[in-house]
């Protein structure tokens, strides 16, 4: 198929089509004529156009059909069809009013309108409705002279989430409602949730009375739907499901604890409900989050839906996270809202991180052979970028973005983007860049108190994301080992000014030529102090830092102004380092406590990875990936939530806290200890 329009294409910039714009005033240019393409000698004409331009392309049409052509002199403005109408349409038969004996008979009276195209180089207003009227005026003696009857009624289906159908209310169509949402699959129908909108045009005004009916209200024919039944089906069956007594990392449930769970998550799904524009949606959805909690092994959509729905279902699952029209930004909205409460501190941290899912095959979205931080080497996977959230209440995972790498905006792989729904707008972005944008998305919420931005060295080490970030934060960026910097020191001379706004007053004298981090850390200039961040299982968390004032160096010169050297000497001698814009007078203490709070996001993807499926999905498309990780934010929240709950009914001290989560896996190293820790630092001389 893509050789086929990749031709037509080429035909059509070939000049076997005339593509160059048209414009005008529909009344003052030439006048438009309407010809039968169909057995003519234009018709591949309307096949070309159809098949490299109209958005469902070009597919042999069902039973009789008609293609016609519009021209202005002799250059074609549009193409429509009329072939088979719809074999059920709810809200058509309502409106005709006729039985089902009386269908059978006169259901070839009717044509839908199947394709309807003016191609992208035509602006002309009014076109559209003008060469429908045309068409509509010799439609039904057009088919009677092809296929010997007249035509009483012709249907069209509108996909609102493309277009408003004015065309078709210019031209005096009746809209009478909407579609179910279902397509026919094989032998049966299949429910997609696309729904579109229904409007008829009368070509015998007196087809009720030839037919022998009258119209019915629509209500009569609309069938009280199922799904209220399923969805209570469903809160039956998570009520008796076997839930895992470990579900909340670090506690362990009670039966009484266990016996409410179900009834909680009911609740708080119900919560999500206005990003739904279905009850059905509401069921998957409910299924979907109860599969990446439960405490199955596979947590993808086929054992997801055999276990919490059916086997019919299954289908309907896949497309829900795929095509269903629900707003994923709605979700992700009010996540966010009810999270800010819960954990929002003003001395909080924003965290940036990527984490990568191993894939095989070619075909996924965004899969390619790329650095796994996660195994240490380079392997066919998807990576993500995520900006979460810690302060002393709690911790969670805020919004992501799949990293699309360069080769998936090739044109070799047009068709996997078109196959699995990549947005046609979507550009090329670094790692650093997409997180720039998601922090600035979440900052602009107002919803996250903060103090800090952390991450690790794959955006610390890119300056341009280290200044986009927002003015009123401090960073706290890991940066590598041999990150060159200038050892700032305090004598007088003259340090060349590159910054921007006032001058400083005192200012500081380079010595010598860069020198790396790694290099400063093993030389005797570091003043090390042995900190206790953390009281673990198997004793106290230790760790030497040290601070020291440095420029860094871009392209062997200063770069900007002094920022903080932050380095940390673990027990089995290796060195971590990060930069910090936060103030000269910043107390050490501080620092320790920014250098913990990024450890949270990395316990989220411990947890999303070992508790709610973040990894186990087996979605290809653009669509369901973002929607299977808002989905595993929501898991995360909804465990943060009975943690708060459960600790508060027990009398436990520590509310959203992850402290004492932290004294559970502390004690294994102070590099894998990754939840946060901002507790009381203690320091030994």
């Amino acid at each position: 198929m893509s050789e086929i329009i990749s031709d037509h294409k080429s035909a059509l910039a070939a000049g076997s089509i005339d593509v160059s714009p048209i414009s005008g005033v529909v009344h003052t240019v030439s006048p438009i004529t309407v010809r039968v393409a169909s057995h003519s000698n234009t018709e591949w004409m309307w096949d070309s156009l159809v098949r490299a331009h109209h958005y469902l392309g070009y597919q042999r049409l069902l039973g009789h059909r008609l293609k016609y052509l519009a021209f202005l002199r002799d250059r074609p403005v549009a193409a429509l069809s009329f072939s088979a109408p719809a074999l059920k349409l709810r809200v058509r038969d309502a409106y005709i009013g006729w039985s089902a004996s009386q269908k059978k008979i006169h259901l070839h009276r009717i044509v839908n309108n199947s394709r309807f195209l003016i191609p992208p180089w035509v602006n002309v207003p009014n076109l559209a409705s003008h060469v429908l009227a045309k068409i509509l005026a010799r439609l039904s003696q057009d088919w009677e002279e092809r296929f010997g009857m007249r035509l009483w009624l012709v249907e069209t289906f509108v996909d609102p989430s493309r277009f408003k159908g004015t065309c078709y209310k210019a031209a005096n169509w009746q809209f009478i409602g909407q579609t179910h949402g279902s397509g026919k699959q094989g032998k049966g129908y299949i429910y997609h949730g696309a729904v579109k909108e229904v409007s008829v045009y009368a070509l015998e005004p007196r087809f009720r009375q030839l037919i022998g009916c009258e119209k019915k209200s629509y209500e009569l024919f609309h069938r009280p739907s199922p799904t209220l039944k399923n969805v209570e089906d469903l809160q039956m069956i998570l009520r008796h499901a076997d839930w895992n007594p470990d579900i909340v990392p670090g506690m362990k449930l009670t039966e009484a604890d266990l016996a409410v769970l179900a009834d909680e998550l009911i609740s708080f799904h119900k919560q999500f409900h206005a990003a739904f524009g279905r009850t059905e949606h509401q069921r998957l959805g409910l299924a979907y989050i109860s599969g990446l909690l439960s405490n199955k092994e596979e947590k993808s959509v086929e054992p997801i839906a055999l276990t919490f729905l059916d086997k019919k279902s299954v289908r309907s699952l896949q497309m829900f996270m795929k095509t269903f029209r629900w707003n994923n930004e709605t979700m992700e909205t009010t996540n966010l809202t009810m999270l800010s409460p819960a954990i929002s501190d003003p001395n909080g941290m924003l965290t940036v991180d990527s984490s990568e899912n191993l894939k095989k095959g070619k075909e996924s979205v965004g899969v390619a052979r790329q650095y796994s931080g996660r195994y240490g080497k380079v392997d066919n996977c998807q990576s993500g970028v995520y900006v979460g959230y810690s302060s002393t209440k709690g911790y969670g995972l805020m919004t992501g973005r799949l990293y699309m790498p360069e080769i998936w905006f090739t044109e070799e792989y047009r068709e996997r983007r078109e196959f699995n729904l990549v947005p046609t707008d979507l550009v090329s972005q670094t790692k650093p860049q997409i997180a720039s944008d998601l922090i600035t998305k979440i900052d602009k919420t107002k919803l996250f108190s903060a103090k800090w931005v952390g991450c690790d060295a794959t955006f610390g080490s890119d300056w341009a994301f280290l200044e986009s970030l927002p003015q009123d934060k401090y960073y706290f960026a890991s940066v590598k080992s041999n990150t060159q910097v200038f050892v700032a020191q305090p004598k007088t001379g003259v340090l060349p000014y590159q910054g921007h706004g006032r001058r400083p007053t005192k200012l500081r004298v380079l010595r010598g030529s860069p020198k790396t981090v790694g290099k400063i850390a093993r030389s005797k200039k570091c003043v090390w102090t042995k900190v206790v961040l953390a009281e673990g299982a198997k004793g106290p968390i230790i760790a030497e830092v040290a601070r020291i004032r440095v420029i860094p160096s871009r392209e062997g010169l200063p770069y900007k102004t002094p920022v903080w050297l932050f380095i940390r000497r673990i027990e089995d001698g290796q060195f971590k380092y990060a930069f910090s814009n936060a103030p000269e007078n910043m107390p050490l203490s501080e620092l320790c406590e920014a250098a913990t709070m990024r450890w949270p996001i990395e316990q989220c993807f411990q947890d999303g990875k070992s508790q709610v499926g973040m990894d186990k999905y087996e979605h290809r498309s653009w669509p369901a990936w973002h929607r299977h990780m808002t989905y595993v934010f929501l898991a995360l929240h909804f465990l943060l939530k009975l943690r708060l709950q459960f600790k508060k009914n027990t009398g436990i001290n520590s509310a959203a806290s992850p402290a004492s989560d932290c004294s559970r896996i502390a004690s294994e190293s102070f590099d894998t200890c990754k939840r946060t820790r901002t507790c009381e630092i203690s320091y030994e001389t």
